[in-house]
């Protein structure tokens, strides 16, 4: 019997590489919407479509963004939109759209459904990844607008306080599309808070720079820009339409470094000034920080003599709200892995004598300290969530109520999991739409004791 002749190299690869399906269009039905700003379809050959820019029970036609034959999902935009939803409109943003910029998810559908849309998610999530209905995390469904937002549709909160500017090879400003280090140059954006618009980022020439971060503090006149030059740049002569600090990205230490005026800007929450250094986290809606900070303290309810934890504090917030209401009896401890973080934090509140700022990642910091008994703890952790170990030891301190802050109902779904292994059960959630026009959502989870819901 002779043997097959023997394959290319070439040959082989070709039975190899997948066949890419990136520009094939299908006509679908769009079902519920899924967490990442988009929607599911399914090709009539059965393959799961992630579809952006539809809305749920649409039908459309779906150009493929991503993917290939035989992988589990694919992604894609609707480029025809053949029924529309009820809950559609124009998208009042000249530069949204598929292909477009990749800011905003939601631009074409009226805010009452974005926000139910957001709602479905939370919902999903807490379903699928911690087992809870809404009822049983004390929640009714509601994602609330924050104060102002409530608008007609086609109109556009003005809320983003911090905005990042991509620079393209010609040195206009723009934002970038949607999974893509492509740029959009854009003139305005829409949901830029007053602030940021008014100096003007976008009717500028930034040569040399690879991206321009705009921050307009809330509760002061504050004004900052930092930038980050690609290798090798030189610094533009920054004018602008009013007067800013100006900070530059380090090309070799990536730190943040003063180049004129205050290397901070002031922000204002919860009748306290905070210093917020090196373009270091605030929350972007100026209304978040009060909402927040309210929806905490209702929740936790604080006691005169209470010891409390404020954890991955950054500035101080939680920590100077709770540092107000436990007094002179009580004492907080905020860990947070930023330097800078930490130093703008003590500085925020070296009025306290019985506030302790800890720099380091929570799961090193925390066991170090020796605590094993607290009243109350706040954590705000990045978008990955807590973890399991974290959550674990958490649940060993015996605190009386516990305040989650999330900005991912991902992550918040599997570390409440977590809690409910150690323990504790969701007493109370709240959902709030502190972005809008995106598919993001901030949400408050007081958890207390199983045993105290028996």
């Amino acid at each position: 019997m002779q043997a097959e002749p023997k394959k290319s190299q070439a040959e082989q690869r070709a039975v190899a590489e997948p066949v890419s399906l990136v520009g094939e269009e299908y006509e679908v039905e769009v079902g519920p919407v899924a967490h990442g700003g988009h929607c599911i379809a399914r090709t009539s050959e059965g393959q799961v479509l992630f579809v952006r820019h539809t809305l749920p029970g649409e039908r459309v036609v779906a150009r493929v963004t991503e993917g290939e034959e035989g992988a589990r999902f694919l992604r894609a935009d609707a480029v025809e939109i053949l029924d529309p939803s009820k809950d559609r409109i124009e998208a009042p943003c000249p530069f949204a759209g598929p292909g477009r910029c990749g800011g905003c998810d939601w631009q074409h559908a009226k805010p009452g459904a974005q926000r139910r849309l957001k709602g479905e998610v939370v919902a999903e999530q807490l379903q699928r990844l911690a087992g809870l209905t809404p009822e049983e995390a004390g929640w009714d469904g509601t994602v609330m607008p924050a104060e102002g937002d409530k608008l007609p549709a086609g109109q556009v909160p003005s809320w983003r306080t911090r905005v990042q500017f991509a620079v393209d090879a010609d040195g206009r400003a723009g934002l970038r599309r949607h999974r893509s280090h492509e740029i959009e140059p854009i003139d305005h954006c829409m949901i830029a808070a007053e602030g940021v618009s008014e100096l003007g980022i976008e009717r500028r020439d930034w040569p040399g720079m690879a991206t321009v971060e705009a921050i307009a503090a809330t509760g002061s006149q504050d004004r900052q820009v930092i930038l980050t030059p690609r290798p090798g740049a030189r610094l533009p002569i920054v004018e602008l339409d009013r007067p800013v600090s100006v900070m530059r990205v380090g090309e070799k230490d990536g730190g943040v470094h003063r180049v004129h005026g205050r290397p901070f800007v002031r922000e204002r929450a919860d009748g306290r000034t905070y210093r917020v250094g090196s373009g270091g986290f605030w929350q972007v809606h100026p209304k978040a920080a009060d909402t927040l900070v309210t929806a905490v303290m209702q929740g936790l309810l604080p006691r005169k003599g209470d010891m409390a934890l404020d954890l991955y504090c950054g500035v101080g917030l939680f920590a100077g709200a709770l540092a107000d209401r436990v007094g002179d009896q009580g004492a907080v401890l905020g860990i947070e892995s930023g330097k800078r973080a930490v130093e703008d934090a003590r500085h925020n509140l070296a009025a306290f004598d019985r506030v302790r700022i800890e720099q380091g990642k929570v799961e090193s910091v925390l066991p170090r300290t020796g605590i094993d008994e607290v009243d109350l703890i706040v954590l705000d952790p990045p978008r990955a969530g807590a973890g399991r170990k974290t959550v674990q030891h958490l649940s060993t301190l015996g605190a009386r109520r516990i305040a989650y802050v999330a900005c991912d109902p991902a992550a918040l779904a599997r570390d409440l999991g977590y809690f409910q292994d150690g323990g504790y059960r969701v007493r109370t959630l709240r959902v709030f739409d502190l972005f809008p026009m995106t598919a993001h959502v901030e949400c408050v989870a007081i958890l207390e004791p199983a045993a105290k819901g028996l």
